[in-house]
């Protein structure tokens, strides 16, 4: 009776997943992970992150810490128990650059997909930063056994103009194969954010795996209070509405997203992050 429920579960794992890839939604197979839940609320607009989401959108953003940092997040896609994500970063500066480590999972535990990256970020110049992280991807599939790839993936970061950040990633940019008919996928990402004041900004990305269509993420971001901020965006490939805000509680940070498909439905997002602020020239704690 527990083999066939165990069965059961594995089947109807594999028919959502089957029905994600109709839409153009996948599980996850070696994907990144979102960039927390603020990466979520914004459209996954994150490739110019500079707070430790960046461990999950572009190494390179973590040049810019000032203090270690660390967070963990939890997603459910489409409220679905065996669709849920969970991942954790940790990000410790040094004079010759910042070090992390980040792990997710995917999955239940008839069938799950594991990923631990340990990265590095370096400045080039005041205003230019470049990151690398190696990765190591696993995949369990129960009464089928383990297997397991390894990959990298790096960025960069830039400032130009005061007001505007650029950036590019890419993912696992030499084919690694996961079965005989499959392969990792290989993206490519790059986007610029505009920071129109210090309490808005807009960031616009295109992200382009070499075996499907270009898609497209935009987000905004509003601090509204000193505590507070709004945050919504779009993405395509499939189309989705997103929104969320971000609570900065001293030292430390809660972000809350969701994003809708029409068909599937809402995925709830929530990050906790610690990290120890730089001060301003004023002595007022700078929006994290």
């Amino acid at each position: 009776m527990c083999v066939q429920y165990k069965n059961l579960r594995l089947s109807i794992f594999i028919s959502l997943a089957l029905m994600l890839a109709a839409f153009q939604v996948s599980g996850q197979n070696g994907s990144p992970p979102s960039a927390g839940a603020k990466g979520l609320s914004m459209g996954n607009a994150a490739v110019n992150f500079h707070d430790i989401n960046s461990i999950f959108s572009n190494q390179a953003g973590l040049a810019f810490l000032d203090n270690w940092s660390a967070m963990i997040h939890a997603e459910s896609r489409f409220l679905l128990p065996e669709i849920k994500m969970i991942n954790a970063g940790f990000a410790y500066p040094t004079s010759f650059g910042t070090f992390g480590l980040s792990v997710s999972y995917f999955g239940f535990d008839l069938y799950n997909e594991q990923k631990i990256g340990i990265s590095y970020a370096r400045k080039l110049f005041d205003d230019v930063a470049i990151g690398v992280q190696f990765d190591y991807l696993g995949t369990s599939i129960a009464e089928y056994g383990n297997s397991g790839r390894f990959t990298f993936e790096g960025g960069v970061q830039a400032r130009l103009m005061e007001m505007f950040l650029v950036g590019a990633h890419v993912y696992s940019p030499i084919r690694v194969s996961l079965t005989e008919n499959e392969n990792l996928p290989t993206e490519f990402t790059a986007g610029v954010t505009w920071e129109a004041s210090d309490k808005f900004l807009i960031a616009v990305e295109i992200e382009k795996d070499i075996d499907f269509p270009a898609s497209f993420h935009g987000g905004l971001e509003y601090l509204i209070l000193d505590k507070l901020a709004l945050r919504a965006g779009v993405s395509t490939q499939p189309v989705q509405n997103t929104f969320g805000i971000g609570l900065f509680l001293g030292n430390l940070v809660i972000d809350i997203g969701s994003a809708y498909h029409q068909e599937l439905g809402f995925t709830p997002s929530v990050s906790i992050a610690f990290q120890q602020k730089k001060k301003s020239s004023g002595n007022a704690e700078e929006p994290y």
